[in-house]
């Protein structure tokens, strides 16, 4: 009599490999977009915190708040992309307030700040997607653009305001 021999045939093999394989499929892709996400936020947060403390100080210096720059003057200029690119120099109108980069030289994003009178001024499209309208005070919101996924086709904005400074995110990760 033969022995009864213990062990996986090569199908149940192959069948937990695909299993295993699929599964990673799924979960793989969840996780990167995770990654993207955090490495966007990790750096639009701090940086929108230095520039809402220094559009604040301005107005409490100056009355009301510095000129805007608009949503299609980004800095660093350029197309965003996965590449980071150097923050300094930085432009006349941030040294204007005094921004001091605190941290990273070099940046994922670009970024920009709009800035109106009183139920006045000129709000963005990009604003306006995220639901701001002119307040009845002395306003500002900032904006966010990056590119974390190298597709350049579907861009994500990340946004805050004198009104709202929680940040507001629109294809968050991409």
């Amino acid at each position: 009599m033969r022995g009864r021999q213990a062990g996986f045939t090569l199908i149940e093999m192959m069948v937990t490999v695909a299993v295993i394989l699929i599964l990673a499929a799924i979960a793989l892709p969840s996780f990167f977009g995770e990654s993207r996400k955090a490495k966007a936020l990790s750096e639009v947060q701090p940086m929108f915190s230095d520039l809402r403390i220094r559009l604040e100080q301005f107005l409490q210096e100056n009355g009301h708040y510095p000129p805007t720059i608009g949503e299609s003057t980004l800095h660093p200029s350029g197309a965003p992309g996965t590449a980071r690119r150097p923050i300094n120099p930085l432009p006349t109108e941030w040294t204007d307030i005094k921004v001091r980069i605190s941290g990273a030289d070099q940046v994922s994003c670009g970024y920009t700040w709009a800035t109106g009178p009183a139920n006045g001024g000129i709000i963005g499209t990009q604003a306006a997607a995220f639901g701001f309208t002119t307040p009845t005070t002395d306003w500002y919101y900032l904006l966010a653009v990056c590119d974390m996924d190298g597709d350049p086709a579907l861009l994500s904005y990340y946004f805050a305001s004198s009104t709202d400074p929680v940040i507001q995110k629109h294809n968050e990760g991409s």
